[in-house]
């Protein structure tokens, strides 16, 4: 009888890698999807590049995963900014060396349909949303290739697939734009052991929704536009920061080693629904 080959990486483990997360605050007090994908990273054994334009936030996810004897180093600055991409890449080889993990978790929106949309606006948020990106996975590349291993996981969103219940143009555009990149990428770097995936979340509850989105769901309290949204989703709740993390730790290790061109859905069966 032949043996089974041994499990690879299971359960998860990323000791060793070294992981740039852009996007690792939070815009309020909680968990942002940056922050519990910095501190899953970490308790997986990686160090991680905690990377965001808000010094103060940023430094409080290192703190957290400081606290909890894992690695990580802070780095402030605009990845839609090219100047800031080359240096904070920079001083993130410095600290920790090559890039294996490039996590990119960046987003910004504005409520409006095409009318109520200005050009200028939309292409502010092609840049933070798309454009960044790009310069990103310039900055990762080159070492990926030369080391013929790297995972580039990319944020989207359910917005990115369907219409999410209101006017969300610019914001939708870009994160459909977003995962196509992504494949486009994937299929040309494949025979490089280069991985590029797309995580879409659905409707989950971050510190996010008391800032923007919840105004579209309820003009009451945030409580009850929780509710409401919670009312949208098959699974009858939103999805938590780290119910996405678990997500994206997966594709960064060897346990998602022929993953590579595909959109993991984490939305409780929302995007499934006809209505």
């Amino acid at each position: 009888m032949v043996p089974r080959e041994k499990p690879v990486a299971l359960p998860l483990d990323l000791s060793g890698r070294v992981v740039f997360v852009a996007g690792a605050g939070s815009v309020g007090p909680g968990w942002s999807i940056g922050r519990a994908s910095s501190v899953t990273y970490a308790r997986l054994g990686a160090q991680v590049c905690v990377v965001d334009r808000d010094a103060t936030s940023a430094a409080e996810t290192t703190a957290l995963i400081r606290a909890e004897g894992g690695t990580a180093h802070t780095f402030v600055g605009d990845v839609a900014v090219d100047a800031d991409v080359v240096r904070l890449f920079a001083e993130a080889r410095e600290c920790f060396g090559d890039v294996d993990v490039l996590h990119h978790n960046v987003g910004i929106g504005q409520v409006g349909g095409p009318m109520e949309t200005r050009a200028e606006d939309f292409d502010r948020i092609h840049a933070v949303n798309v454009r960044s990106l790009l310069l990103a996975t310039q900055q990762v590349l080159p070492a990926m290739v030369d080391r013929g291993r790297g995972s580039i996981i990319a944020i989207s969103s359910v917005a990115g697939i369907r219409y999410v219940g209101y006017p969300h143009l610019a914001y939708s555009v870009t994160k459909a734009a977003v995962a196509h990149f992504i494949r486009m990428l994937a299929q040309q770097y494949a025979g490089n052991g280069v991985r590029a995936n797309t995580v879409v979340p659905g409707l989950i509850d971050t510190p996010r929704i008391g800032s923007t989105v919840a105004k579209m769901f309820s003009d009451a309290s945030l409580a009850d536009a929780k509710v409401a949204r919670a009312k949208q989703v098959p699974m009858g709740r939103m999805g938590t920061a780290w119910e996405v993390a678990h997500a994206c730790a997966f594709l960064a290790s060897d346990a998602a080693a022929y993953v590579t061109g595909t959109e993991l859905l984490v939305d409780g069966g929302i995007t499934g629904k006809f209505v």
